[in-house]
């Protein structure tokens, strides 16, 4: 059985999400909140949860998913 993610873990896993999503410029904005929405269910976060992660640990999140020394 694996081991039970922490609550930083899954707040990183959504915010990478959440930004690769956002960099996509709307395109799949409607599967986006779909995805998104169940993602969230399932790790037991919220939305707002994601985005002061994100505005706290913004650089680790654009590296991870390839953007590191971009404007954003």
């Amino acid at each position: 059985m694996a081991r039970e993610r922490t609550k930083a873990e899954r707040l990183f896993s959504a915010a990478v999400l959440r930004r690769s999503f956002e960099l996509q410029d709307g395109r799949y904005r409607q599967g986006f909140q779909f995805v998104y929405e169940g993602v969230l269910r399932d790790l037991g976060l919220l939305d707002a949860e994601v985005e002061e992660y994100l505005a706290a640990h913004r650089d680790e999140v654009e590296a991870a998913i390839g953007r590191r020394g971009r404007e954003s």
